[in-house]
């Protein structure tokens, strides 16, 4: 059957379910943000902020108030970047306009990212939107790293839209051809340099690096798919092979066999660099390993303190290397030591991927857990007046927690904001990340196909939360309710794991386990 999803849907939904958050909840966190606020830039002011969240954002509580707040938190951000433009709608990265952007202040970097939190919102029409506007009205996709094929097919997962993929097949066809004649030097391997990655000053550098050939591959098998929707079987033969190759040549020559790590391999080089950087981990993104004991063991630095494991953050370079740095000099963004929303959002969408699809033993739910609760409390600053507000800038100090583009931003010149950096509070509400996908396909565990298949797979832990339920999710159509309950008392549904699609249980169990179940 087809599944498009109709915005208007949820208006028809009026009865709730008593395991459901109290909708109050959503109106309490937006005033307390709102107060808090110096607001400076917004597309969506705070003042229309309620409306647009009430209308569009699943609603979540759980027993864990800061993982509730920083869930409520980053909708509250994202909808800043939400633009209404002459080319409809686009999401941007920064709130004031920055030099390197494009049109709208459109920035391709964190593109995947904002589609994989943006595909959560009820209305499609902004992620819809966005696809065409970087394909046909002015976008820029190249100008820096950017699995777009893959991005719009995670969209349709959620709010299917065939008629648009196939309207905008030849065009992925041409930006992967246009990838192919700029980026590929010599063979199958893609070469790109390390600021156009999005990851200055890292201490691999330029060269055959693990992100944009892994992006490359989920790009092919995106279209691929895309493809075989719209019968086109000789393409998506095609990009299949393709997506083959680069595998190939990615096992074969950036794989360390004895450091058990993808790195970089620069150009007329014969041997790898000698790092290990978190972005090594970004094949697990796309299920590109095999599962095998020697590719997954790459997982161990990531709760190792000599490797990447950090009280802030996961570290951006191996802290055993020795040009693992952390300074306030230079270049206000390097990836050559602190922690990036970024990157933490590319490996823990790879770790889910590793825990859910591999056998392996080198980390479980509760690294998982650790990780993402790690991520969840960084989300704050204290400010000058000594109270400690919600906050998401860019780059992290792992040790300490402080926002490091912005110390060094605001000192920049005399203690002025430089206008040539972006201005003031260039990094604020900063939109290059994911935490709300983290959570849903994650740590709650709804895993999004391509068929009316339905699997939730939780990794939170089963004595961690007493308590969670997230309602209104969108999904195929449907309107999706999910809670836990280990006493069941809190909800007075019964002890463990719910799963109702428009109101109707669906499935359950008595422990946070895999749940299946088929949408009509």
């Amino acid at each position: 059957m087809k599944c498009i999803y109709r915005f208007f849907l949820a208006a028809a939904l009026t009865n709730y379910l008593s395991a459901s958050p109290d909708p109050a909840l959503l109106k309490s966190y937006v005033e307390g943000f709102n107060a808090d606020d110096e607001e400076l830039y917004a597309h969506i002011p705070n003042a229309q902020a309620y409306d647009f969240l009430e209308k569009n954002i699943p609603l979540f509580e759980c027993s864990d108030k800061a993982f509730e707040k920083t869930y409520y938190f980053r909708w509250w951000t994202y909808r800043k970047h939400v633009r209404q433009t002459p080319d409809g709608y686009v999401i941007t990265e920064f709130l004031p306009d920055v030099s390197w952007a494009g049109k709208h202040n459109t920035i391709s970097c964190p593109g995947a990212h904002l589609y994989r939190e943006g595909r959560w919102l009820r209305n499609p029409q902004y992620l819809d939107d966005y696809s065409i506007f970087w394909l046909r009205k002015g976008g820029s996709p190249r100008s820096y790293s950017f699995w777009i094929a893959d991005s719009i097919l995670q969209q349709h997962m959620v709010h299917p839209n065939p008629a648009l993929l196939k309207e905008l097949l030849p065009d992925l066809q041409q930006n992967y051809a246009a990838w192919e004649r700029s980026h590929r030097k010599h063979g199958p391997l893609f070469f790109q340099r390390a600021d156009r990655d999005g990851m200055e000053c890292a201490i691999g550098g330029d060269g055959y690096r693990p992100t944009i050939n892994s992006y490359m591959i989920g790009d092919a098998m995106a279209i691929a798919e895309i493809a075989d929707m719209a019968g086109e079987v000789e393409l998506a033969k095609g990009f299949r092979g393709k997506a083959k190759t680069i595998k190939q040549s990615m096992l074969e020559q950036l794989w360390d066999p004895e450091a058990q790590f993808f790195k970089v391999l620069r150009q007329g080089e014969q041997q790898l660099v000698n790092v290990r950087e978190l972005h090594g981990l970004t094949p697990w993104y796309f299920n590109i390993p095999e599962d095998k004991p020697e590719f997954s063991a790459a997982w161990k630095q990531v709760m190792d303190p000599e490797g990447f494991f950090a009280p802030f953050g996961p570290t951006s370079a191996e802290q055993r290397h020795p040009q693992f740095s952390l300074s306030y000099h230079g270049h206000e963004c390097q990836w050559n030591g602190p922690s990036w929303p970024f990157a933490t959002s590319i490996t823990l969408t790879g770790m889910a991927n590793l825990l859910n699809n591999y056998q392996q033993n080198a980390v479980n739910r509760a690294d998982y857990y650790t990780l993402l609760d790690i991520y969840t409390k960084s989300h704050t600053r204290t400010r000058e007046d000594g109270k400690v507000v919600p906050w998401i800038d860019e780059n992290l100090h792992p040790f300490n927690g402080d926002w490091i583009s912005r110390t060094r931003l605001k000192q920049w010149k005399n203690g002025t904001w430089s206008a040539q950096k972006g201005g003031k509070e260039r990094g604020k509400d900063y939109n290059h990340s994911t935490y709300n996908d983290l959570l849903i396909t994650g740590l709650i565990g709804l895993r999004p196909s391509l068929d009316n298949s339905f699997t939730i797979q939780p990794l939170l832990p089963e004595t961690q939360w007493s308590y969670f339920s997230i309602n209104k999710l969108p999904y195929k159509g449907k309107l999706l309710t999910i809670t836990w309950d280990a006493s069941g008392e809190t909800y007075g549904k019964g002890k463990g794991l719910f799963l109702y699609v428009d109101g109707t249980l669906a499935a359950q169990a008595p422990s946070l386990q895999k749940l299946t179940a088929e949408l009509e």
